[in-house]
């Protein structure tokens, strides 16, 4: 048999490999479209329809709808800032208000070190956002020794409890809300999900060796783990209590 016609049988391989790639890369700018599209498409879940943050919990009915830029209307103050904000709030008190944006940490660092005098108490009002950023802000917080505190009709969502963690003493009042979900990982949540596993294993390793320094029982990640990011998990005052996220009761 003659070279040229071996050529169609040895052909057929790579025109084999060339179609595998060519399926690959579709799929994967599927997923990039999907995920680019943000809250314009949502992949919906079969059996899920979680009701509003503004709706009531009750244990065992804890999953509600999140979206940081969708938060219940609030008639007693300004919108929620998108960016962190740190606002002097009395003689030795601040408040950390906004979205956590990447980014937003050394910034932080240098408003908690330029206040004085520096606050003894910090109360946090946030959606949530950058968890790379919680972190660092948190070990800020906590190398100042000082308190952190969710008051009356504030929230403190997704990333924000990180920054609670983060206070030598730790309270929250019984009408704020406190919860927790699936970390966002870069804008697409889809694809790091489908090519990046160690990253993220990496990721969850780092939030849980800072629970575990700031004090916080680690257990805390398995209803973070199981409450996808669209849905936040919020918890009760009994497991703020078993979670070691409040180390005292609220007090008038």
């Amino acid at each position: 048999m003659s070279a040229q016609d071996d050529q169609p049988t040895s052909a057929a391989p790579i025109r084999k490999a060339l179609l595998a790639v060519l399926v690959f890369q579709l799929a994967l700018a599927g997923l990039l479209f999907l995920g680019d599209l943000g809250q314009e498409f949502t992949l919906s879940a079969p059996g899920r329809d979680a009701p509003g943050l503004d709706q009531p919990t009750r244990p065992g009915d804890q999953t509600r709808r999140f979206a940081p830029r969708t938060l219940p209307a609030r008639t007693d103050g300004p919108p929620m800032p998108v960016r962190l904000t740190l606002e002097p709030d009395g003689a030795d008190r601040a408040l950390l208000r906004g979205e956590i944006a990447p980014g937003d940490a050394d910034p932080l660092a240098r408003q908690l070190a330029a206040l004085d005098p520096a606050p003894r108490v910090i109360a946090l009002d946030s959606p949530g956002g950058s968890v790379a950023d919680a972190l660092a802000i948190g070990e800020r917080m906590r190398a100042l020794g000082v308190e952190t505190e969710v008051a009356a009709e504030a929230v403190c969502l997704s990333a924000c409890p990180y920054l609670l963690a983060a206070g030598v003493e730790r309270r929250v009042h019984p009408r704020a809300l406190v919860g927790v979900h699936q970390h966002y990982f870069g804008e697409n949540t889809l694809l790091p999900a489908f090519i990046a596993v160690e990253d993220i294993q990496r990721g969850q390793g780092e939030v849980m060796g800072y629970l575990i320094a700031m004090g916080v029982d680690p257990a805390l990640m398995r209803p973070a783990l199981l409450t996808p990011p669209e849905d936040i998990y919020l918890l009760t005052a009994e497991e703020l209590s078993e979670f070691r996220i409040v180390t005292g009761d609220w007090d008038d």
